[in-house]
């Protein structure tokens, strides 16, 4: 249950962030700033949480391939991403970040954040499933 719980909570963290962070802009500022690189800057939170959740479905029998799958997709997107930028230059500057480079490296950051968006639901299902499931010698 810690596991499912502690890693659903790290999975949405990084796709909550820029949205509390710009809505307190808009608070203070009156300028609402989002910043949609940040589930990408903090990659690591995104890690962790798909450690704890497949570890959480595995122990608890359930949702694994569907947490496993999305947990992937998330890195596989990612890191995708980050070389495209690396290969075609973008990352160094040498060239600007437009045209095709540009697009399909924006979609694969769009396609990490929802594939971060079905993680987290998969852990909400998972602490579903942990939380109806009869506790062994109860």
């Amino acid at each position: 249950r810690v596991f499912a719980i502690a890693g659903t909570v790290l999975a949405w963290l990084p796709l909550v962030a820029p949205l509390v962070f710009a809505v307190i802009s808009l608070v203070f500022d009156g300028r609402f700033r989002f910043d949609f690189l940040m589930p990408a800057e903090v990659f690591p939170v995104a890690l962790v949480a798909g450690a704890l959740l497949i570890a959480g479905a595995i122990l608890a029998r359930s949702r694994v391939r569907w947490i496993v799958a999305s947990f992937v997709s998330a890195v596989v997107l990612l890191v995708g991403s980050q070389v495209l930028a690396v290969v075609t230059g973008m990352a160094a500057g040498r060239i600007e970040a437009a045209g095709w480079p540009w697009a399909v490296a924006l979609a694969a950051l769009i396609g990490y954040e929802l594939a971060l968006v079905v993680l987290g639901v998969g852990g909400a299902i998972l602490i579903r499933d942990v939380f109806r499931r009869p506790r062994p010698g109860a």
